[in-house]
């Protein structure tokens, strides 16, 4: 029986959802007809895919989704998506229509929403102490446990991606490839920057504004010496703006994800970024 081992990384957690990939079409443990469904279908189906995450159901309990939570697996091997607040990820096993995950890792942003923060610590704690069936139909997925819990997806067509230029992103955190802290309270919202279309980016790092030469090519800005105002701020707005300006003087990767900006700077800082919408 093939093992695939595939690493989910929380960088491809910007750009992936879950979690097979098959050179062919591998039975599952029923026959298919009466099955409803196959066990685990051809990598073009699974590949590339957003699957919105319906539903999870632990204990006889069912926990609706909130709307934005997916998974997604990209071609590389690399998946990962979000349970509602949090970018997510885990080492996965697959031995036929066994997925065997392990230790989730996730950022560190603490969300408003409860509703939102308990379905996520459902759903990590469920991904990383058992096995799963994975079971494909059509449109849909579930993934099963053998105590009977189980999560649901749909494949959704991808929305357009926000465009780099012109869109104001709000910085939502800063932190590494591992895990991001969100803004301190006194700074949310108020930290965002704008790519224009004259190879500019303007906005403010907490503090001061800002303005700098960004030219954005093949997945990397290269980022010019920053033009700041002078103004002196409480200390924790000063820390943010310290950490931000570090994006600048160099090269940055970026990724873009529907509404969803992370750039990785030249020394690891990581910034997560959005254009403000739910």
């Amino acid at each position: 029986m093939h093992t695939q081992r595939l690493t989910l990384t929380l960088t491809a957690l910007a750009s992936a959802g879950l979690l097979l990939t098959a050179c062919g079409t591998e039975s599952g443990a029923g026959p298919e007809g009466g099955s409803g469904g196959r066990s685990v279908e051809t990598e073009p189906l699974l590949t590339g895919v957003r699957w919105s995450v319906d539903s999870l159901t632990v204990g006889g309990k069912t926990y609706e989704a909130p709307d934005d939570a997916h998974l997604k697996i990209g071609k590389d091997g690399r998946a990962g998506g979000s349970f509602g607040c949090n970018s997510v990820g885990a080492d996965v096993t697959i031995k036929g229509d066994t997925l065997d995950f392990g230790e989730p890792l996730t950022t560190e942003r603490a969300c408003e929403d409860d509703g939102r923060m308990r379905f996520e610590k459902n759903v990590v704690r469920a991904l990383g102490k058992e096995k799963f069936t994975a079971r494909v139909d059509g449109d849909r997925m579930t993934l099963t446990t053998a105590k009977g819990d189980r999560m649901t997806f749909t494949s959704r067509p991808d929305e357009p991606e926000a465009p780099l230029t012109g869109t104001k992103w709000t910085v939502r955190a800063v932190g590494d490839a591992k895990s991001a802290a969100p803004l301190p309270k006194d700074v949310a919202d108020k930290v965002h920057l704008t790519f224009g279309e004259d190879g500019k980016v303007r906005g403010n790092l907490g503090c001061n504004d800002v303005t700098a030469d960004a030219e954005a090519k093949d997945g990397r800005i290269t980022f010019g010496t920053p033009a700041t105002t002078r103004k002196m701020c409480p200390g924790k707005a000063m820390a943010t703006e310290r950490r931000l300006l570090k994006l600048f003087d160099g090269t940055a990767r970026y990724e873009l994800e529907r509404n969803t900006l992370r750039i990785t700077a030249a020394d690891g800082t990581v910034i997560d970024a959005n254009t403000g919408e739910k």
